[in-house]
């Protein structure tokens, strides 16, 4: 029998890989230096019944992708931890309090130019910036839901269109946050202050506003303790 038609040869042969089968695709996060000024201090998220939207913004670089071959890129959020936290005053850090609440199936927030070739998503960063967070159960607007004082971690998810519609799933440590109503670290709502032009805007707008306004003095002594960033306003009005 001829060797090339025997079971033995057959089974020997390498199958032929198609063009880009071997692609390794690679997600990158965009700018990591400030998620991880964030995560050393204990990232916070506000979260609203209407819904809010995160910062940093979660903005990705993806690479590796067939540019001819249609991709969907979404990203849901994992609870990383099943446990109830809250923030230590005294010890200026996040402590278990105990088990966490019930957690719903993830939504998923379908980047809004999916599906899309690969060469478009190389082409430049991948920013999810219209992700909102909300702690409302009931939410019908697509919101990412949360509840609040828990531990998620973001996951970018890039699903090939094809007929096995194959996943590839990236999460990064540093982008791990808390949920809450209300900032509980001074030090994360000074480090978002600073880094947020929209949030530094707005609160130079509100000081100069309370510039304006007459403050009783024996209403000035206490103002820093309620409000920290009053006590700038107060301090200028006294030199």
């Amino acid at each position: 029998m001829n060797r090339s038609f025997s079971i033995d040869s057959i089974l020997a042969r390498k199958p032929k890989r198609k063009i880009g089968e071997d692609r390794l695709i690679r997600v990158f996060l965009q700018s990591a230096n400030l998620w991880r000024r964030f995560h050393s201090l204990g990232t916070e998220m506000i979260v609203t019944k209407s819904g809010r939207r995160m910062f940093p913004t979660l903005s990705v670089i993806i690479a590796g992708l067939d540019p001819v071959k249609n991709y969907v890129v979404m990203v849901d959020l994992e609870c990383i931890e099943l446990k109830r936290f809250r923030y230590s005053f005294h010890q200026s850090k996040w402590i278990s309090t105990g088990p966490g609440e019930s957690e719903l199936p993830s939504r998923m927030f379908v980047h809004s130019d999916s599906p899309a070739r690969g060469a478009h998503w190389m082409r430049s960063p991948v920013s999810f910036d219209k992700m909102k967070l909300t702690n409302n159960q009931l939410d019908n607007n697509g919101h990412i839901i949360v509840n609040s004082m828990h531990k998620y971690r973001p996951r970018v998810h890039v699903i090939e269109q094809d007929e096995a519609k194959t996943r590839h799933t990236f999460s990064f440590e540093e982008t791990d946050f808390i949920a809450v109503t209300a900032y509980q670290n001074h030090r994360i709502t000074s480090l978002k202050i600073e880094s947020n032009p929209f949030a530094k805007g707005f609160r130079e707008c509100e000081v100069q506003d309370m510039a304006h306004l007459q403050v009783p003095a024996n209403f000035q002594s206490v103002l820093p303790f309620i409000f920290p960033y009053f006590a700038n306003l107060t301090a200028n009005a006294e030199q």
